[in-house]
């Protein structure tokens, strides 16, 4: 090959790879953040939800609404080229809930609120086939003026027997709240965050509730049987109640095995030096211990 075909073919080649790195470059993206993970409001006021939009004008922002517990649930979309705007499901022909687009913004304002606004909201980016969220915006809505909230009481934590039973007891003194509430169980393990594992759905005939009903106080129960490793941890209880969250203080359950190892060595040692013999003292030992996980 001359040496000018090969720098044709350089040229080529330079040209071919700088285009490439030129339009991968220039891929237009897209993407949302939002500027708040925490709003605390109280029943009646209004809130604005921000989340911001950069990129291409051909993607779709998208808003959920996860209630602890519960699948994440659509509540709008927009598309940036058309300007188009959707509410879907129950937040359809809603008054309470309004988008804002301009300069691409796309806050969600929520007017007159009430404890079902409770809730994480989660800002959503749709573009070519992926779906990215930001960090989300947790909202609680508290009962203004409410004095007694919800008390938590769990059971106290415990040693367990692999292959054992265990009944974990949370009780919950709702206080001067007369409404509906909700009891999660979470756990929590040295290796993960606190984890939802279950719920009880909201109604109060759900609650175990003892004879006395001027206790004002319910019972929850979490039985567990064939007990393994995997189920040490700290489990906590919360409720939700009157738009208050109150968790417990936990109760934690840990593994013990005890193992006992007899050692009844004999060592002799002998040894001549000299003419001697030298033997080794006899010697045993118990060693106990145990295993905590």
């Amino acid at each position: 090959m001359s040496l000018k075909t090969r720098l044709c073919n350089d040229v080529i080649f330079f040209f071919s790879d700088f285009n490439v790195v030129q339009k991968t470059h220039l891929l237009p993206q897209a993407s949302v953040y939002q500027d708040k993970d925490f709003i605390l409001a109280d029943v009646g006021e209004n809130v604005s939800l921000h989340c911001f939009y950069e990129g291409d004008d051909s993607a779709w922002i998208l808003w959920y609404k996860q209630t602890l517990g519960q699948k994440p649930r659509l509540i709008s979309t927009f598309y940036v080229y058309d300007e188009k705007i959707t509410f879907h499901d129950e937040f359809q022909n809603n008054p309470r809930f309004k988008l804002d687009t301009e300069n691409r913004r796309n806050n969600l304002k929520i007017s007159d609120l009430n404890f079902n606004d409770s809730a994480t909201y989660y800002c959503a980016c749709s573009y070519r086939f992926v779906l990215t969220f930001a960090e989300g915006i947790t909202v609680k809505v508290r009962e203004a003026g409410l004095k007694n909230p919800a008390l938590v009481h769990q059971s106290p934590s415990e040693t367990i027997q692999p292959g054992g039973s265990v009944t974990l007891n949370c009780t919950v003194h709702t206080g001067t709240c007369y409404e509906e509430h909700s009891v999660y169980w979470f756990k929590e393990t040295e290796a993960s965050r606190p984890g939802l594992i279950y719920t009880y759905g909201g109604k109060n005939d759900y609650c175990g509730r003892k004879a006395n009903p001027q206790a004002d106080a319910c019972v929850y129960n979490l039985p567990m049987k064939d007990l393994n490793l995997s189920h040490a941890g700290t489990y906590y209880c919360a409720v939700d109640s009157c738009g208050h969250i109150v968790f417990g203080n936990g109760t934690k359950l840990d593994f013990e095995i005890a193992f006992t190892i007899t050692c009844n060595l004999i060592f002799v040692l002998c040894c001549y030096q000299e003419n001697k013999n030298k033997t080794g003292d006899f010697w045993s030992e118990c060693v106990y211990f145990s295993f905590k996980q």
